[in-house]
């Protein structure tokens, strides 16, 4: 297999082991470990959410559904269910290790200045930040985990978790779906076939904002 196959949303949409889809689950694993298991600052989260609406049917056909509708927002309320669990272990962590996660030597799988931005993030716009952190790679990874060690009230951080994992799956998964829709009925245009291009177009658009800022604090 192809290392950089990893990095590609589709690869995971698609996957199968011993001629049995597996997508779907895969697909959740990796929500929930992208804020959960503080691994996940590298995996493709919105588009590959973009791309789970395009490719709904598929991940979905294990599921007996009445309408296509139906379908999707099943698909997004999975989805908002693992990034909603993964926000709470994401803010243990945060709660259970204090300043330890400041003090941690950086590896592979962790890198210490994004905690640091995370932290910054969550300074600057407080509770909302749990929300808005989860349209931003990386710092939806850590901002859960700032929440905890800023030992943020449950209750409080409950409510915007809920509210921003609902909000990022729905737009994102329902975004992908029914813009193919009218891409394929109104301009004969099969986005299936500008997968790369999507993928790149959303990475630009979502990192923008992180890196404009790392930019901005170096001026």
């Amino acid at each position: 297999m192809d290392w950089k196959q990893l990095f590609n949303p589709e690869f995971y949409i698609k996957l199968q082991v011993n001629g049995v889809a597996i997508g779907l689950y895969v697909v959740l694993l990796i929500v929930f470990a992208e804020t959960g298991l503080l691994v996940g600052f590298f995996l493709p989260g919105d588009s590959l959410l973009f791309l789970c609406g395009i490719y709904s049917e598929l991940l979905m056909s294990q599921f007996v559904s009445t309408t296509d509708f139906l379908n999707v927002t099943l698909l997004a309320s999975l989805i908002s269910i693992m990034g909603i669990c993964g926000n709470i272990l994401g803010y243990w962590v945060g709660s259970k290790s204090g300043s330890y996660l400041f003090k941690k030597e950086d590896n592979l799988f962790f890198k210490k200045k994004y905690l640091y931005q995370s932290k910054d993030f969550f300074d600057k716009y407080g509770s909302k930040a749990v929300v808005f952190a989860r349209f931003l790679p990386i710092v939806r990874t850590f901002a859960p985990v700032v929440a905890g060690i800023v030992e943020m009230d449950k209750k409080k951080f409950m409510f915007f978790n809920v509210l921003g994992s609902a909000l990022w799956s729905f737009t994102m998964v329902f975004a992908g779906h029914y813009l193919y829709e009218l891409f394929l009925t109104q301009f004969h245009i099969d986005l299936k076939h500008y997968i790369e291009y999507i993928v790149i177009g959303i990475i630009l658009i979502t990192t923008f904002p992180v890196l404009f800022k790392m930019l901005k604090k170096r001026t």
